[in-house]
């Protein structure tokens, strides 16, 4: 069985003094590519050097995620603009709004996700999204764009019915992540994700975030970990009444399509796994 984590943050500090070993750990049980998420300026340039000194296992997304949109700026604009010419960054974003934090203003969030949807319409790139709380907003600022638009995932979704068929909708892929394992907040989930077609239907962790709370055996840490892509699988597949294997192989195609990772997965077990530069 080959899985796909399509959301990642191995950049964050958590993974500092064992990143080698967490990447190895999920290559073991059959995770066989992670898509970094580049979420700041500074996140984005570290999480395409992670890619790139890892190029058979690792791509990376670059953007701005709306807690930081205050921040976004012309050179902001620039550095990503620069990031998106380079192999290995494979989607804009993540970006989009949270009103549920609203860590930076509303307008700034607008301003920030329209200039990131532009920079996707001009270099044809998918995007990777994220909306909290926003949905009107952040179905009108989409449905601007996205005739011009490459491929769309909506990236760990947890809304409502409604939203989930708005975005299908618009031709939006959907990524489901370990909420749908959390008994008190992901419920509504594991008769939604059912909706879902087979070809838009994506997995991922968004580690170090969101811990599968039903994960058997309990970890020792709290910090969530790509090598437990399988354990949110295996729910998904069983909510889905499809076999573990069918569900992966299903999500993995749908993921290289979509990000247009390679097909290969040839890479001895034991090999190095390289730290990005500094």
């Amino acid at each position: 069985m080959e899985l796909i984590d399509i959301g990642c943050n191995l950049t964050h500090d958590s993974f500092d003094a064992d990143r080698e070993q967490v990447i190895a750990n999920a290559i073991a049980v059959g995770v066989v590519h992670m898509v970094v998420t580049g979420a700041t300026e500074e996140g984005s340039i570290k999480a395409r050097r992670l890619a790139a000194a890892n190029p058979k296992r690792l791509s990376a997304t670059a953007g701005v995620h709306p807690h930081h949109a205050a921040d976004f700026s012309a050179d902001t604009e620039s550095v990503l603009r620069e990031l998106h010419a380079m192999e290995r960054v494979v989607a804009v974003g993540e970006c989009g709004l949270d009103y549920f934090r609203d860590f930076s203003p509303r307008p700034a969030q607008h301003k920030a996700f329209e200039r990131q949807l532009e920079l996707a319409v001009s270099c044809g790139k998918p995007v990777f999204l994220h909306q909290r709380e926003a949905h009107e907003d952040f179905m009108a600022i989409l449905r601007d764009y996205r005739d011009r638009l490459n491929q769309v995932v909506v990236h760990c979704f947890t809304d409502s019915g409604r939203a989930l068929r708005d975005y299908l909708a618009l031709d939006c892929h959907i990524g489901i992540t370990g909420w749908i394992c959390d008994e008190r907040r992901g419920r509504h989930l594991k008769e939604l994700v059912g909706e879902i077609p087979a070809e838009r239907l994506m997995l991922e962790t968004d580690a170090p975030y969101l811990k599968p709370r039903n994960l058997r055996p309990k970890a020792r840490t709290h910090r969530n970990e790509p090598q437990w892509l399988p354990w949110i699988a295996g729910t998904v597949a069983a909510c889905r009444g499809v076999s573990p294997d069918k569900l992966a192989a299903e999500t993995t195609a749908c993921a290289r399509a979509f990000f247009k990772l390679p097909t290969s997965t040839s890479l001895d077990s034991a090999s190095t796994i390289a730290e990005p530069a500094s």
